[in-house]
């Protein structure tokens, strides 16, 4: 009798330690779906080299006991595009997708898994989104499948006029961005939050152009120059930022630049020397975090010869892994239910995955363009000069509230 209750207190203790690890030994394929043609090639390829190195990092010391292995498919930047790709990642096995450049594609995404989640129940796929912010994907897009790593567009502007409002030298704010729903979304919330930040401030200039196209931004500078802006804010990214910045320094244009993305590949070099402390940027990192971040920045520096720009890409793991153990499976279905509410320690402190619309929750920083030296030391792009933090916002300050109506499975 005794023996009996020992074994089964055994079994079970045994049931217990497979479950914890039932997903051990498991390869989770993840499909990163992003441009590696065009203008925008650099900044897709530095992103899948990113995903490749990290996730070699996390194969090495998961909690989950899994084996992470990246697919990279061109999406041309297209939506169309992405559906291609997707259905593509889909056939190679892929449960987990993957994006960031452009709220077009990332809206691709969202509708074709909609779709092909309810059509194809035990084929579910889940899509990670670490930098495509437009707030309509986790507004009235929202979607159960959809996970944002990055903060989004209103959020980075409710910090960035929270740290304008407090400079009085700003009197004339000009606006240039890209001719899509981000850029869009950056004209009207700068518009919304200087008027009531700062409704002394004028804005002299409002221009959008077309996204990954425009090669001489000379005449847009001109028209800056023109309107006595001493200020720009700008969400530009990619080529479209460094050729505006290179475009700036080169007239002589002695204004600063308020940005999303001046630490993003090309940008750092555009800026040289010229534009010290001139350029402002808001993110949800920097290039001098340290913690367990900064030795995978090395690394990657050492072997790429380029800068890790997309640190939210380290979310992507850090958050399946701990839904892996959470969910003792790699099932989409299981893991996103395992991701809702979601709270862990990362690179940049407390993260927290809203469970209203899966917008993640963190810390933000306005970081200003500086020689590297000293606890900053840093070189982005081998300039000399880095991004150095000067402010930092809890979470609760750039959090935004949001009307997602989430239709759960």
């Amino acid at each position: 009798m005794h023996f009996a209750i020992k074994t089964l207190a055994g079994c079970a203790m045994l049931a217990a330690a497979a479950s914890a690890l039932a997903q051990k030994g498991e390869t989770v394929k993840i499909a990163w779906l992003d441009p590696l043609s065009g203008l925008m090639a650099a900044v897709g390829t530095n992103q899948l080299k990113t995903y490749q190195l990290l996730a070699e990092d996390f194969n090495r010391k998961n909690a989950s006991g899994v084996k992470f292995e990246i697919i990279g498919i061109d999406n041309k930047l297209s939506p169309q595009e992405t559906t291609s790709a997707l259905r593509s990642a889909m056939d190679q096995g892929a449960r987990y997708v993957t994006q960031g450049n452009g709220s077009g594609p990332a809206l691709a995404i969202i509708d074709a898994l909609e779709k092909n989640n309810a059509r194809n129940p035990g084929k579910e796929v889940l899509y990670l989104n670490y930098a495509a912010v437009d707030p309509d994907l986790t507004n009235s897009k929202c979607s159960y499948w959809h996970f944002r790593l990055d903060a989004d567009t209103s959020m980075k502007m409710e910090a960035l006029t929270t740290y304008m409002k407090d400079v009085p030298e700003i009197k004339k704010v000009y606006l240039i961005g890209q001719n899509y729903s981000h850029g869009q979304q950056v004209s009207k919330f700068a518009k919304e939050d200087l008027k009531a930040k700062r409704p002394d401030i004028q804005i002299v200039g409002d221009d959008l152009h077309p996204l990954a196209q425009v090669r001489d931004f000379a005449p847009y500078i001109q028209k800056i120059k023109a309107s006595g802006a001493d200020t720009v804010i700008t969400g530009n990214w990619g080529s479209d930022l460094s050729l505006l910045l290179k475009a700036a320094n080169d007239a002589g244009l002695n204004v600063n630049f308020y940005t999303y993305y001046a630490f993003g590949s090309g940008a750092p070099t555009a800026m040289g020397a010229a534009a010290a402390g001139r350029v402002y940027g808001v993110s949800y990192g920097h290039y001098n975090m340290g913690g367990p971040i900064q030795p995978l920045m090395a690394e990657f520096k050492k072997k790429m010869n380029d800068d890790m720009t997309q640190t939210s890409i380290y979310n992507s793991f850090a958050l399946l892994d701990a839904a892996f153990v959470k969910a003792k499976s790699t099932d989409p279905v299981k893991v996103a239910a395992a991701l809702e509410g979601m709270k862990i320690k990362s690179f940049n402190g407390e993260i927290e995955m809203r469970k209203s619309d899966h917008q993640l929750q963190q810390g933000l920083y306005i970081t200003r363009w500086e020689k590297a030296g000293g606890k900053n030391a840093y070189d982005a792009e081998n300039t000399g000069y880095t991004m150095a933090p000067i402010k930092y916002y809890e979470p609760y300050v750039a959090s935004t509230p949001t009307s997602c109506q989430m239709k759960r499975p």
